[in-house]
């Protein structure tokens, strides 16, 4: 295992900035989760810590080690990608063994240790029954855990993963990300992993750090920046549906949002009643309900465009309409409540699910 530490790196091919100076820390042990959007620096991040591209400033510790200049070989680290990167022409065996063969004299491994070494990660895995057969007679569930094995039998000292669930179906990620809590939990490696999917990053992470344009936006645990989006990248970016951003006046009582009026938060800072904000609303905190609705976190009135079950919640797609605006907001529909399209319904949010944020800077407002 290693405490990871990255100081100011940054990778510049010309003039063009691929990843801005970034710092952060990964804890001894700890599963850490790099989330964001398609191009933000994840993967140039990932290929740094393993060796297989240099920075143009900056430095890499392993345990207080610098391991900047280190060749990939030397910094004892195992790097799984999203496609597999399995020898067609060999089995299992041959594939989860070959960075034992592929080790130096005379720190390799006889043959006899190399067969249970693979045994052991296979049973451990799960694949000891598919160990003879080759990479296009397995699913890619399979072909996956053959990935994870490969880079588990060198027993790093860093685990890093690149959306090794990507070219999984649904239900398949569901049961890997389950297979990777499991794994990590016994083995204990430290491990950094990449994804665009939040929802993956939710589940898996220790900790996370969204990124956006290659600098961090929020470090924290995923319960902490799902409850406290820094800003209004995160906000939009973290949970599903998306939260729903509308621009908004800050009364001395109220919030008005269009056609929509809500009940000021008790943590909403001081200003006064001409403040412009940005409120948040996350869909499963707005309560769709029959337009006859007389409870007292009732906002507004709105027609229903679009409904869209998923398992025990249906998300309603509504749109308000006075004050000369427009505006459209997700929401989840009361127990036992069911509109259709078209149908006239009761918006309603406590004031304290809001969340406020700066227009101008994109920055939370309000205690956290």
């Amino acid at each position: 295992m290693a405490e990871v530490r990255i100081e100011l790196i940054e990778k510049r091919i010309g003039q063009k900035t691929i990843l801005p100076p970034l710092t952060l820390t990964v804890q001894d042990g700890e599963f850490f989760v790099l989330v964001g959007p398609s191009g933000c620096g994840k993967s140039t991040l990932l290929s740094l810590l393993a060796g297989l591209d240099q920075p143009t400033a900056g430095r890499i510790l392993f345990d207080g080690v610098d391991v900047t200049d280190l060749e990939p070989r030397e910094r004892d680290v195992a790097l799984v990608f999203q496609s597999y990167a399995l020898y067609p022409h060999m089995t299992v065996r041959e594939n989860m063994a070959f960075p034992l063969t592929v080790v130096p004299r005379p720190k390799r491994p006889d043959r006899t240790r190399i067969k249970e070494e693979v045994e052991r990660v296979a049973g451990f895995l799960g694949l000891s029954a598919l160990l003879d057969r080759r990479p296009r007679e397995l699913s890619g569930g399979q072909r996956q855990r053959v990935a994870l094995g490969r880079a588990l039998i060198r027993k790093p000292r860093l685990f890093l993963l690149d959306e090794p669930l990507s070219n999984l179906d649904a239900q398949l990620r569901a049961s890997m990300r389950a297979e990777l809590l499991r794994l990590h939990k016994e083995l204990k490696v430290t491990t950094i992993y990449v994804t665009h999917d939040q929802t993956e990053a939710m589940t898996l992470g220790d900790r996370l750090a969204a990124l956006n344009q290659g600098r961090v936006q929020q470090i924290g645990r995923p319960h902490d920046i799902y409850a406290a989006p820094a800003n209004l990248f995160v906000a939009g970016f973290m949970g599903y549906p998306p939260m729903n951003l509308l621009s908004a006046q800050l009364g001395m009582d109220r919030i008005q949002a269009g056609p929509l009026h809500l009940k000021r938060p008790p943590d909403a800072p001081p200003g006064d009643q001409a403040q412009m904000v940005t409120v948040g609303l996350r869909p499963e905190d707005i309560s769709v309900g029959p337009v006859n609705d007389s409870g007292d976190n009732v906002g507004g009135f709105g027609v229903v465009r679009l409904t869209e079950p998923s398992g025990p919640t249906l998300w309603v797609t509504v749109e308000l309409s006075g004050h000369n605006e427009v505006v459209t907001i997700i929401g989840s529909a009361q127990a036992g409540f069911a509109p259709k399209i078209g149908d006239l319904v009761a918006i309603s949010a406590p004031r304290a699910t809001l969340h406020l944020f700066d227009p101008e800077t994109g920055r939370r407002l309000g205690a956290d």
